[in-house]
């Protein structure tokens, strides 16, 4: 059943800024510019065809996975059908986002803009990247821009976007790693020479899970994990990679080499890291400088009952990392539309844990940051005690400064949480 008019119920897993929009289905794996891409499930393989594309249909995942977190940071809408209908997604088709509905073959009524989100208190931002073009788009947004505080953007993006296989490098021996290390850095530099006076860009180390890194890999040995989530990789790999150590060593001198004085605007951060005894090994096993910051992220509930002690233990700052600390609190698999009920971003346990991070970072005089999506920020500023800021994808960032209003006002929050680091 393909004709003209057909309506398609779906569920929304990321949102645009166009509630209405129209294009070609791309049914192939390569990259189509303005197309809507389809496919059965969103991975590292489709990277550059779902940059072309101006929006997504899939069958699963959900909304945090981090392909679908990628869509969102670009602002590419991503819908989610039963395997059913997927068959029928041919020739042209409408996105209605609001309804999350398609409809194939129909005409699209004019295009308007959709509802901005409802919060313009944001602290100081911390925007998620996936490329250098979205740094220029967040620092284009006007006055409002100089909020934005810093950047994060993950290593494994910057190798997707790059066609990098860090693990082949890697196993190349030394040559390989430093070769890889200074293409990372080569890369980074260009990140630093787009920001903006006082900003400064946050690489989250490599956190390559075995199932992504088998769709990367060539030629590197890949353990088959039961549960690549709960697996080896986050601080956990990079304890055990001398490589990866000769890697970031290459990094932070092609940053010094290339920016002089301007390279400590690019700094570093642990990723799925469980307490404080394991920061401590892996900031010994990389043998920084000691004026190289490490900052962390809290993505499970060890990491929270460790916040005090990971402070004390000289992380410079804390990100928390919202999508995985829900799944890991509640059990929902982030990526699995089954479990989509159950995974739940307002829970009051997610909630309770972000507060005792914040208050325990804020007693330790350590900077806290925590990532929320556009649709939880308002309820976040109401629940929660007062982080430093908040991290949020491009896209969503983007359309909080240019609000018509005048974009991000100085609410009594934001004015409060200046003044105490002034």
């Amino acid at each position: 059943m393909n004709g003209n008019g057909r309506r398609i119920s779906g569920f929304l897993l990321a949102g645009g800024a166009e509630n209405v929009l129209q294009g070609i289905c791309n049914r192939t794996r390569n990259p189509h510019e303005g197309s809507i891409l389809v496919a059965p499930s969103l991975e590292a393989g489709l990277y550059d065809a779902i940059l072309a594309s101006r929006a997504v249909i899939c069958v699963s995942g959900g909304p945090t996975g981090h392909m679908q977190s990628l869509c969102r940071g670009r602002g590419i809408p991503v819908l989610r059908v039963d395997e059913s209908d997927l068959a029928d997604l041919v020739g042209e088709v409408t996105l209605y986002l609001e309804s999350a509905s398609i409809v194939v073959g129909a005409k699209a009524p004019a295009r308007h803009e959709g509802g901005s989100p409802t919060s313009d208190d944001l602290g100081s931002a911390c925007a998620v990247i996936a490329d250098l073009q979205d740094i220029t788009a967040i620092n284009q947004c006007g006055p409002n821009a100089t909020q934005v505080e810093s950047f994060f953007i993950r290593e494994e993006f910057l190798c997707l976007a790059l066609g990098l296989s860090p693990l082949d490098a890697m196993a190349g021996g030394p040559a390989g790693s430093i070769a890889y290390g200074q293409a990372v850095g080569d890369r980074l530099c260009a990140f630093a020479e787009a920001l903006l006076p006082g900003q400064r860009l946050i690489l989250r180390m490599l956190d390559l899970r075995s199932d992504h890194a088998a769709e990367i890999t060539e030629t590197a040995a890949v353990p088959t994990e039961p549960n690549p989530e709960m697996g080896l990789h986050g601080a956990r790999w990079l304890l055990g990679s001398p490589a990866y150590r000769d890697a970031v060593h290459a990094v932070l001198s092609t940053l010094r080499t290339r920016l002089g004085d301007e390279a400590g605007r690019v700094e570093l951060s642990v990723p799925f890291v469980s307490d404080a005894t394991e920061f401590t090994r892996l900031k010994a096993h990389l043998a920084l400088p000691d004026d190289v910051p490490l900052s962390a992220f809290i993505e499970m509930p060890s990491a929270v009952h460790a916040t005090s002690a990971l402070c004390a233990a000289g992380v410079s700052e804390l990100f928390i990392g919202i999508k995985d600390l829900v799944q890991f609190y509640l059990a929902a698999d982030r990526g699995n539309h089954l479990v989509a009920d159950s995974y739940r971003t307002r829970h009051p346990a997610v909630l309770d844990g972000v507060s005792q991070v914040v208050k325990a970072a804020r007693a330790a005089g350590t900077p806290v940051r925590v990532f929320s999506l556009a649709s939880d920020l308002s309820h976040y500023i109401e629940k929660l005690p007062a982080p430093d800021g908040y991290m949020m994808c491009t896209a969503e960032l983007r359309q909080l400064l240019l609000r018509p209003e005048g974009g991000v006002r100085e609410a009594p929050l934001a004015g409060a949480l200046r003044a105490r680091h002034l």
